[in-house]
């Protein structure tokens, strides 16, 4: 925000099956979220802002253009498809821009933010910090809902305190099916940064794939990869008019050792959106984890993007636009589609666990030590001078317990 653009971009696609987090700030906050616009608009010198917005989400659709009348902030409405998130593809759609490989969208003059995080930019305005956090909780839950927890809180905490778990062996899909971190430890804590978790049964098909190891991964796809290209058709990246190859990448398995780092360019300028892995591929393979593998070996590398610059969308790219049923389908996940409506739930744990890196950039340094006492908003982690990072502060009222790469805080009565 210390940048200069013409426009600001609120996304609020919320792509990921099954959550509504988005669509529930967006509802409820709607006049936070016009205020963090306008103010990001100010900060940056943009004279138009757009809030992207699925039409399916009726009533987000209603609040933010209520809120918006009058100003210089207009609704993008989007499709049901995925990954309408995805930056580069939401500026081309709302924007007609289209960003130059390996850039930004501040190099087309554009600022994309999350509209939670807007929200949490108008709270800041007022000196008001991040100590709670909204996600949607679905999947194999007994009481799919979408609520506001403190920061530090553990899925475990979370889940319990809405209904519980609809399964004895659960995992967490951190941040959604698609894209998120998939665990199956239960008190793994609520950040910042989290939008939600999908609870699935150990035996469901795309938990059993989540947690299979790299090195099987890539023992599968060097052997039983045809090269039917079919994870590249589906790339949203690739139909956009980027050099993004995922079945390229994919024969680079069959030319290196098995577990041998290898690097490829043609998985640059992947978004791991994850629809190769999970959609596209008809033997089940692991394109999407074979690009992560070959851009971690190439930022190691130091290998820069070199690949050609001109961007031209393929002319099938709206025909190949996979829809969310669709998606939900391939995934097995019928059984769960459930709303997952905002509820007022007052959730108070007794203990939170507030990791020191939430954010991007750098740790925070902790400002406590074993037994102090907090108040609700005081920082308790800051971050060091010069370096990027957001500080940490603590949501209520509690005592330190422990302090390590996280603090541990136990409410006081």
């Amino acid at each position: 925000m210390s940048a200069r653009a013409d426009v600001v971009l609120a996304n609020g696609a919320e792509c990921e099956p099954l959550l509504h987090k988005d669509a529930a700030v967006m509802e409820h906050q709607a006049r936070e979220l016009l205020r963090g616009v306008l103010l990001t608009m100010e900060a940056v010198g943009a004279r138009a802002g757009i809030v992207g917005i699925k039409a399916k989400n009726h009533a987000a659709v209603e609040a933010v253009e209520t809120a918006c009348a009058g100003t210089p902030v207009r609704v993008h409405r989007l499709g049901d498809y995925y990954p309408a998130g995805d930056e580069y593809d939401l500026v081309y759609t709302t924007t007609g821009r289209l960003i130059p490989p390996g850039g930004l969208p501040l190099h087309v003059g554009v600022v994309v933010c999350n509209v939670e995080t807007l929200v949490n930019v108008a709270a800041a305005a007022e000196s008001r910090p991040v100590t709670h956090k909204t996600l949607t909780l679905a999947g194999a839950v007994n009481q799919p809902t979408t609520v506001t927890v403190p920061v530090g809180t553990t899925f475990r905490d979370a889940i319990e305190a809405t209904g519980g778990f609809a399964t004895n062996r659960p995992v967490l899909c951190i941040g959604g099916l698609m894209m998120g971190e998939t665990t199956e430890d239960l008190d793994t804590p609520i950040t910042k940064t989290t939008t939600g978790v999908v609870v699935l049964p150990r035996d469901h098909p795309v938990a059993r794939r989540k947690l299979t190891p790299p090195t099987a991964q890539n023992a599968i796809g060097k052997s039983a990869c045809d090269q039917c290209r079919y994870c590249t058709e589906y790339c949203p990246r690739y139909l956009l008019g980027y050099a993004v190859e995922p079945h390229q990448v994919m024969r680079s398995l069959a030319f290196t050792a098995t577990g041998t780092a290898y690097w490829n360019q043609w998985a640059a300028l992947c978004c791991a959106c994850g629809l190769c892995t999970l959609y596209a591929c008809p033997e089940e393979l692991f394109p999407k984890e074979a690009c992560d593998q070959a851009k971690a070996e190439m930022r190691r590398a130091g290998v820069k993007w070199s690949g050609p610059t001109a961007v031209k969308p393929h002319v099938m790219r709206d025909g190949r636009r996979v829809p969310i049923a669709s998606l939900m389908k391939r995934l097995h996940l019928q059984a769960y589609e459930h709303p997952a409506p905002w509820q007022p739930t007052r959730i108070e744990p007794r203990r939170l666990v507030l990791p020191l890196k939430q954010h991007a950039g750098v740790p925070c340094r902790p400002r406590v030590q074993p037994g102090d006492t907090v108040r609700a908003g005081d920082a308790v982690g800051e971050v060091p001078e010069g370096a990027l990072g957001a500080p940490v502060h603590a949501p209520c009222d509690a005592r330190v317990s422990s302090v390590s790469d996280h603090i541990v805080l136990e409410r006081l009565p």
